[in-house]
């Protein structure tokens, strides 16, 4: 995929599944509390959020399913409802849309800069990298 200029893309396995975001992200993070894991059946989750007004579906759309865990107050995973991968999800309470690092072919031009609910990290993966950790989200 040739990148295009302030445009970051992104796709489910399948394919049938195509977002795109322009500009850079407000933040990324690698976020290691439980929901995340288990969402993502890995050892952290890598997120980059986004404002809502810089994303928008190229298709597939109605192909993207939520599913939100009933007792959290944000929580919740999008995905491919054909192939099962992750894909952003709009979270519109808080004006972001949360972005599957996994789902982007395009460099964002943002990488990480911590390591979020380190608290609750897998006990057999070992945070290898200089980032700042925090046990909780931090302020800000």
């Amino acid at each position: 995929m040739t990148p295009r200029e302030g445009i970051t893309e992104g796709s489910c396995l399948c394919g049938k599944v195509a977002y795109e975001v322009t500009g850079a992200p407000v933040r990324a993070m690698h976020c290691h509390c439980t929901r995340c894991r288990l969402g993502r059946s890995a050892a952290h989750a890598t997120n980059f959020f986004y404002k809502v007004d810089q994303f928008r579906w190229t298709r597939g759309q109605s192909l993207a399913t939520e599913y939100k865990v009933p007792d959290a107050k944000f929580h919740a995973v999008a995905f491919c409802s054909h192939c099962g991968s992750k894909v952003p999800r709009i979270s519109a309470e808080r004006g972001v849309v949360l972005v599957p690092g996994g789902s982007l072919d395009t460099d964002p031009g943002m990488k990480p800069t911590g390591h979020i609910f380190v608290a609750d990290k897998a006990p057999w993966f070992d945070i290898t990298d200089p980032l700042p950790q925090h046990a909780q989200m931090p302020a800000g």
